[in-house]
């Protein structure tokens, strides 16, 4: 029946400059190479044959406004590509390449509302028969041919095109429009969360920032996860209560807040398994090549932590002779294959401060004794020393980063504790309760203001600039609090004419790992298990990559049985033949 009706029509699509045209449900062009989907609809002549019909198409058009409310009718696939929106539009303001919004988070985006069935799509037959209501809302998705970008079009204030879009959350019940509105604000949020989605991945919150670092990941842009989600954390990225961006015509209530609303901060392991399991679902080719001149390469990260740490500059040297003998510098080991179980999950800022940790315990031992007696030989060579830089003392640089590093961590513990979840701009339902509520918020804020006055706090700083480093370390301070020029003479040895560690001796986390299957971990970390030292230097970088210590921690151990692997083979070996 296609045929029949698209036989007449010969132009050419203008996104892919094929003719190959097929009918909607809802009588409308789409090509079938690339589903752009065009303003033309085929004349029908007798309507009878679309008596028993059902519209399956968000067509262009006005939108529904209720006539009390002042609202018009929107899906949460909206909502959430509205938020999309803001996340990469704010990226951009970072100095992310706007090639990012346009081609890349644009193309991820249609490729997951086609694969999970909301659009860009012909609905299956089985779906079809258990429709039950016409959806007549317009979105602002493009199928404008001369569109310039997918994400550039949401807007409820303008229309611009058609989506084909699956209505199958929506027209599972009658009257739609009716009785979800007593739920939900948008026309399927309250079917969105009782429908079971887990075979196509249903979008949340979290999946937004996966979406984002998905496509930072593609265009090899130099932030990594830790980076990006502390930048949400800090409000330079929308994330925690961005619905209060959404445009006045989209009420949010009841279900749409469990959607859309977001009351924990992101959680780095969450955002990172969404973002291989997104990967997966979209069939996506292998990404772009992790170099060794890409920022996310454990030698470039190594050298950023390094000096974020205060460590000394010459302990880059040690870092990228661990990072090649193990060989996780590799091309192949680093960069993305969706979907290929053979590779591992590379987290590219954990890996790199497990490299820093595993220096440090193969020079310092890192065992609460051995540290200890080499920063007091260090001082003792720094009295005498009037030649060169001075040795580098563990002990005086434990003393100057615990210092800074506990000030900044109660900084950071009292700002989430004074953190508002409630959004600074009200929400109301009602076109007729709009003033109320506006004249009670801003009662509500002279209060603030008022008792802020007597009590002498202190307002709120306006939002500083985001930057790169938390911890910030100056050459030029003449108090010696800067320890990136110190040498690593003290721990060093010239043997054959090369320079080894003068320990001649190493302590690992576990000697077997465990089977990510059975537990999910590789290893398990317990603080009184293990030496202080140790401990403090996971907290370290634990703070400077808003992890847990755990996190770091399974990654040392996977670095130790990579570099010790041999010795830890014929140990076991050994333990084994002993034991028959």
């Amino acid at each position: 029946m296609d045929e029949e009706d698209t036989r007449d029509f010969n132009e050419r699509c203008a996104q892919c400059s094929e003719v190959n045209w097929g009918l909607t449900d809802g009588g409308g062009f789409y090509c079938r190479s690339c589903h752009n989907v065009i303003e033309r609809t085929r004349e029908v002549v007798n309507t009878d044959f679309i008596t028993n019909s059902r519209v399956q198409t968000i067509s262009k058009g006005s939108k529904k406004q209720e006539k009390n409310e002042g609202g018009c009718e929107w899906y949460v696939c909206e909502g959430f590509q509205l938020v999309l929106k803001k996340q990469v539009e704010a990226l951009e303001a970072l100095g992310v390449h706007p090639q990012m919004k346009d081609e890349i988070l644009c193309n991820f985006w249609r490729c997951y509302l086609q694969k999970s069935k909301q659009a860009y799509c012909k609905r299956p037959a089985a779906e079809a028969v258990k429709a039950l209501s016409v959806c007549e809302s317009s979105t602002d998705v493009d199928s404008d041919p001369e569109r310039p970008s997918l994400l550039d079009l949401l807007s409820l204030s303008e229309s611009e095109g058609d989506l084909q879009t699956d209505c199958s959350f929506a027209s599972s019940v009658s009257k739609v429009s009716e009785s979800t509105s007593v739920c939900s604000g948008s026309v399927d949020g309250s079917l969105y969360l009782m429908k079971n989605q887990k075979e196509k991945l249903r979008m949340t919150m979290p999946m937004t920032l996966s979406f984002c670092y998905m496509a930072l990941l593609w265009m090899r842009e130099p932030i990594t996860l830790s980076e990006f989600l502390r930048f949400v954390v800090e409000g330079h990225i929308p994330y925690l209560n961005v619905f209060q961006h959404f445009p006045e015509k989209m009420k949010l209530c009841g279900l749409d807040l469990k959607i859309f609303c977001v009351e924990s901060w992101p959680v780095y392991e969450e955002v990172f398994n969404k973002m291989h399991e997104l990967a997966a679902f979209l069939d996506l080719p292998r990404f772009p090549d992790i170099t060794e001149s890409c920022f996310l390469h454990p030698d470039m990260l190594c050298m950023k932590y390094l000096m974020e740490a205060n460590l000394p500059d010459e302990l880059h040297n040690w870092t990228c002779r661990v990072v090649k003998k193990i060989g996780i510098g590799e091309v192949d080991f680093l960069t993305l294959t969706p979907g290929n179980k053979s590779t591992g999950k590379v987290k590219y800022d954990v890996l790199a401060a497990a490299v820093i940790v595993v220096v440090l315990k193969l020079l310092f031992l890192l065992d609460d004794h051995y540290e200890w007696l080499l920063s007091e030989f260090a001082e003792e060579r720094n009295k005498n020393n009037t030649e060169g830089g001075p040795y580098f003392e563990f002990k005086r640089w434990y003393e100057v980063v615990k210092h800074s590093l506990d000030v900044k961590q109660k900084k950071l513990d009292e700002e989430r504790a004074k953190y508002l979840w409630r959004c600074e701009k009200p929400l109301f339902y009602s076109i007729n309760k709009k003033s109320k509520v506006l004249k009670r918020r801003q009662m509500v804020v002279n209060l603030q203001n008022q008792f802020g006055k007597l009590s002498g706090s202190v307002q709120r700083a306006k939002k500083p600039n985001p930057s790169s480093f938390q911890l910030s370390w100056s050459e030029e301070n003449t108090d010696g609090s800067c320890f990136h020029g110190h040498s690593l003479k003290g721990v060093l040895q010239e043997k054959r004419g090369f320079l080894t560690p003068m320990n001649p001796d190493y302590w690992l986390c576990t000697v077997k790992l465990c089977s990510e299957r059975l537990c999910g971990h590789l290893a398990h970390y317990r603080e009184v298990e293990f030496p202080q030292t140790y401990h403090f230097v996971l907290g370290l970088f634990s703070f400077l990559l808003r992890i847990q210590p755990s996190c770091i921690h399974e990654e040392v151990c996977m670095i130790e049985h990579k570099l010790f692997n041999k010795k830890l083979y014929k140990k076991l070996k050994y333990n084994t033949v002993l034991r028959k």
